[in-house]
């Protein structure tokens, strides 16, 4: 079958590899569509970073570069496991795509098991990726999705969650208002998630494209460039004067963290959603005096079957979120290099890995 394999830092290569075998509690899946994450294009531009590199295997998954890309996929179900009884052939899935250990109780709602140890993801740390034509996943990680929802908008379900996870961190509420820093996929997805749970969303951004996403998708209730307003003095008079309940920090720019802790009331939430490549400098002065309440968000954990009843529902259409759709072949030229240098004009690409 036909592969995209990570070796180093832009060398990314489309290869015949071998089909990956049915082993005892997995599922074997024809991948029908694959999301471009932006962690994607950091370990193409910068990397290896989470990708285990040449000879330095990954503690769980037991590999190292070369390393399949692609962790943002749906697919239909061509066979399971004799133990896996619950799952058959023919239905369309997600994938929730952990390399975790086998001693996590991942079944426990209490356990946090996005922060386990040497936790990393399918199609960054190993077994399989997306960017292929086939993969076999672990029983727990494969959810099924109904046939109405399309596997093109179902590869959005990972990033959606991302989005879910951090709404869920903030224990925002219907009716609260909720201020977004950042309108690329992250910050769109969040909003999306916001706005279907019932708050005023408002968004910084400065991008002229992403503003555009923005409103044409109907996230936000109003978007803000802060070269032209104070963000934080606008939420203010919005909410005659008391700022924002709630905020999401999706830029990893830490003028916009700064922005986030001056626009929420005093005794607010700040989510940090963003990965961040550096240490920022922030204001700390102002959040103690405030008592700003600042939370990191981690990708996502028991958040899957939620993300996708509100999908299912149609709480939420991700189908104006898909900006593209590609061919395995045109994964460097017509994906990542349109995501790096016409970021503006994109939000979520998908490729086909049998195209």
């Amino acid at each position: 079958m036909r592969a995209a394999r990570y070796y180093d830092r832009k060398d990314l290569r489309i290869e015949e590899i071998e089909e990956p075998e049915l082993k005892t509690g997995h599922v074997a899946i024809d991948v029908a569509w694959a999301g471009i994450c932006g962690s994607d294009l950091h370990e193409y531009l910068e990397g290896p970073i989470t990708i285990p590199a040449a000879g330095s295997p990954h503690p769980i998954s037991g590999e190292s570069a070369p390393i399949v890309l692609g962790h943002e996929f749906s697919g239909t179900i061509t066979a399971v496991a004799d133990d896996v009884e619950d799952l058959s052939p023919g239905q369309p899935v997600v994938i929730e795509p952990y390399i975790i250990g086998d001693d996590v109780p991942t079944d426990d709602p209490d356990v946090d098991y996005q922060l386990s140890p040497n936790m990393n993801f399918i199609g960054l740390g190993g077994r399989g990726g997306g960017f292929s034509e086939k993969v076999v996943v672990q029983r727990p990680w494969v959810h099924p999705i109904s046939d109405n929802v399309g596997l093109d908008k179902a590869a959005l379900i990972e990033p959606l969650a991302v989005g879910y996870h951090a709404y869920r961190k903030s224990r925002a509420q219907a009716g609260n208002v909720a201020l977004i820093g950042g309108a690329g996929p992250i910050g769109l997805l969040t909003a999306a998630v916001l706005k279907a749970k019932g708050l005023t969303v408002y968004i910084s951004e400065l991008s002229e494209g992403r503003k555009a996403k923005a409103r044409e998708t109907g996230v936000a209730d109003q978007v803000f460039d802060p070269r032209e307003v104070s963000i934080a003095d606008e939420i203010r008079r919005l909410t005659d004067g008391a700022g924002a309940d709630v905020a999401f920090e999706c830029t990893s720019v830490a003028a916009v963290l700064d922005t986030l802790i001056d626009a929420v009331r005093p005794g607010g939430v700040v989510v940090n959603v963003s990965i961040w490549g550096h240490k920022p400098e922030v204001n700390l002065q102002s959040l103690v005096l405030k008592e700003v309440e600042l939370i990191g968000s981690a990708a996502y954990a028991h958040d899957h079957p939620a993300v996708i009843e509100m999908v299912e529902d149609g709480e939420i259409d991700l189908a104006p979120f898909i900006t593209g759709k590609i061919g395995l072949d045109e994964l460097v030229s017509q994906g990542f290099d349109q995501l790096i240098n016409n970021n503006d004009e994109h939000v979520k690409i998908l490729v086909d890995p049998r195209a």
